[in-house]
């Protein structure tokens, strides 16, 4: 089981995965939250913004703008002779059969989403483990995207399934137009493999829903004016029986408008389920209450800060974000610890706290960054300078626990694929920048076994990978790693692609090359990516060293990067381009701003860049822990500093940047980038522009679009680093 309890649905987008391995880019989220997002601003604009009038999503001007734009960026991108190469490459890799088809494991069953050149939109689909272990799986089709699509006339994009823990073929499966956030839920049998007749069905919204039992949903919506929180998330949690109207469903609990959001989760422990509902005040902040048998809530007494993990036996499992003393003894930030449930719930105070894992002093590793249980087991997914490690632990004799380490192979990206509650079963894989992706299977005590390995998706001889660490500005060391032709003359002529994300705990990793990657590097690139503060590559402080009025940072950090790799002679200014989507189009940016000598091309998909309006927009209230709050005077004066919108200038010199975005993202507002290219244009700047009609977040609502924006990257980067 993964974490339900965690919260997917941020800014972790497909973008920030880009330089993942193609079967590992999937939409798939059955066991996420989805975050919501509201349309519009909260507040009035500001009269001071010409460009105002591009925040209309939908808007007719601010689509025609978008069409006038797209008139040059399609033949300036799409027009290349290159273009065409270069797209069905990376097509033909995203939509290969040659692909690991990524496991959800269910008391025995493997599920898969899956999408190919036949399955634009994909299929959901099924076969028994001895047979997806076999070269030539037998797949027994649950649900076909494409055919309901047209079935329905509608644009439906799959985006997981949220099903009963102890009786999962009973899914709500989520549904969205054009690839948004919102989605359309409609209760399925997985048995059955159709619509259940007069079943639960929820309108398009952000909605927040997890089962309390066959015939009962805990559900938190959109249920009119008054029921969404400033951030536009759900502020109240009702209980729904099957067979009544949504609108009678009685309320459990509300929040405060300010407040970030409700949300709800339901995991399956020693014997029974239990639900939990969770107040987020802010986005790293949490107050968690167990639904009690008599549908009342329990507190669970642990610290605010703190990330519940799941429930194992009648323990749950909680990740440490800062240290914490309740009797005297110290639980430390970046440890996970377990907590006897019942008896903290009767008693108001935690008890039975243990720690199952310190990284640091235990293990002498760096940061825990996924967590996940089998029947028997809890799997730790961790990190040493970048590079993952496997743990598995299981409780020993009085009360402690003992830790051991799985044998993978050293110095990649390890990924907890699937864990298997109704049994001691895990799936677990491992890649590096030049070795394909391998599917581990762990059963028990049994060693891990090989069961797929991605075919080699190009001849890696010619490479190699050279981890590096920059001195940053307060002389912090900033690991980086540089993936280049192995002949590269260290001459400063290396068109060289830098990319990051820095911020909201994500650690970026050493995963296979993408099919994007591989275009770049078979054309004379070097890949860089960058360990940056505001991660969680090196545990909590890594990333709350770089909140609030220390994010400036990140941006120092990744400076740092962009310096190091000049002065080792690896590129040069003309050569170096950076990219980032969302929060790490934020990043390159502002970088972009502070720095625009450094670089010649810039990247910013789906970003964030007007930060004093950022939090009127969309989701953009609920990021305000780690941005701060543009209303609050004292933060307004750092994030004022930073912010790319306002510290464009005219007499300035910015290389051709690349912003894309498309309407339909209802996470990130397209007008951040819509506002930022025509300030850009009016002070006379060069750039290009483009805007998909849909795509959401993840920047495209099929495999073909994905591949379109992706080469369209390539292709600038080829003309501004190369010719």
């Amino acid at each position: 089981m993964k974490s339900k309890f965690l919260y997917l649905g941020s800014l972790l987008i497909s973008a920030i995965s880009a330089c993942g391995s193609p079967e590992e880019a999937t939409p798939e989220l059955a066991d996420s939250m989805e975050i919501p997002a509201t349309q519009s601003a909260h507040t009035e604009p500001s009269s001071e913004d010409p460009f105002l009038w591009l925040e209309e999503v939908e808007g007719a001007e601010a689509l025609a703008w978008a069409a006038e734009q797209n008139a040059f960026a399609v033949p300036r991108l799409q027009g290349d002779a290159r273009f065409e190469s270069v797209r069905k490459e990376i097509e033909n890799l995203l939509t290969s059969d040659d692909r690991i088809p990524m496991p959800d494991l269910i008391d025995g069953q493997i599920y898969n989403f899956w999408q190919d050149d036949s399955h634009v939109r994909g299929l959901l689909r099924r076969t028994s483990l001895e047979s997806y272990m076999s070269d030539d799986p037998q797949w027994e089709t649950v649900i076909d995207i494409d055919s309901l699509a047209t079935k329905e006339d509608a644009n439906w994009v799959y985006k997981g399934r949220s099903c009963l823990q102890n009786d999962p073929h009973r899914c709500l499966l989520r549904l969205s137009d054009g690839g948004k956030d919102a989605v359309v839920l409609r209760e399925f049998d997985l048995n059955d493999k159709d619509f259940v007749e007069g079943g639960f069905t929820v309108a398009e919204a952000k909605t927040n829903v997890d089962w309390l039992n066959a015939d009962t949903l805990l559900i938190g919506t959109d249920f009119g004016e008054g029921s969404l929180t400033s951030s536009g998330y759900a502020r109240t949690l009702r209980i729904w029986p099957r067979g009544s109207d949504i609108n009678d469903a009685e309320q459990i609990i509300e929040v405060d408008s300010q407040d970030m959001s409700i949300g709800v989760s339901t995991v399956k422990g020693k014997g029974s389920l239990y639900s939990f509902v969770t107040r987020r005040p802010d986005f790293f902040s949490e107050q968690n209450w167990l639904i009690t048998p008599q549908r009342t809530l329990a507190e669970i007494p642990l610290p605010i800060d703190v990330s519940l993990q799941g429930v194992f036996g009648d323990k749950l499992i909680a990740l440490m974000r800062s240290d914490w003393s309740p009797n005297d003894r110290i639980y430390p930030a970046g440890s996970l610890i377990a907590v006897d449930l019942d008896e903290s719930v009767k008693s108001g105070t935690a008890a039975g706290v243990s720690i199952l894992l310190n990284p640091v002093v235990e293990e002498q590793l760096d940061a825990i960054t996924s967590v996940s249980m089998t029947r028997d087991s809890i799997y730790v997914a961790a990190l040493k300078d970048v590079s993952g490690t496997l743990l598995r632990i299981r409780p020993a004799k009085a009360e402690a626990w003992e830790t051991a380490r799985i044998q993978l192979p050293e110095n990649g990206a390890i990924r907890l694929v699937s864990a298997d509650s109704f049994t001691d079963t895990l799936m677990v894989s491992y890649q590096s920048f030049l070795t394909p992706s391998t599917l581990y299977l762990i059963n028990g005590d049994d060693q891990p076994i090989a069961v797929k390995t991605l075919s080699p998706q190009f001849d890696t001889a010619p490479f190699v990978v050279k981890q590096h660490f920059a001195t940053s500005a307060d002389n912090t060391q900033i690991p980086y790693y540089v993936v280049r032709h192995r002949d590269t003359p260290m001459i400063g002529t290396t068109p060289t692609q830098l990319t990051a994300y820095g911020g909201f705990e994500l650690s970026r990793t050493p995963t296979y090359m993408s099919a994007q990657s591989q275009a770049w590097l078979a054309r004379g690139g070097a890949y860089v990516l960058a360990n940056i503060r505001g991660g969680g590559e090196y545990g909590p402080q890594w990333h709350q060293s770089a909140l609030l009025e220390n994010r400036q940072l990140v941006f120092e950090d990744f400076i740092s990067v962009a310096e190091d790799l000049i002065t080792r002679g690896l590129t040069s200014p003309k050569h170096l381009g950076i990219s980032g989507g969302s929060n790490g189009g934020l990043l390159v940016t502002a970088t972009m701003v502070k720095r625009p000598d450094l670089f010649n091309a810039v990247i910013a998909s789906v970003p964030l860049i007007d930060m004093l309006r950022y939090h009127l927009l969309l989701a953009g209230a609920s990021w305000m822990a780690e941005y701060g709050n543009p209303d609050n005077p004292q933060h307004y004066e750092f994030i004022s500093q930073y912010s790319p919108y306002q510290n464009m200038k005219a007499d300035s010199e910015y290389p051709e940047i690349f912003l894309w975005t498309n309407p339909k993202d209802d996470r990130v507002h397209p007008g951040h980038a819509r506002k930022m290219a025509a300030r850009m244009r009016e002070q006379g700047h060069d750039l290009i522009y483009f805007e998909n009609a849909e795509g959401g977040h993840g920047g495209g609502a099929n495999l073909s679009q994905l591949a379109v924006t992706q080469s369209m990257e390539v292709v600038y980067l080829l003309q501004q680093l190369s010719d």
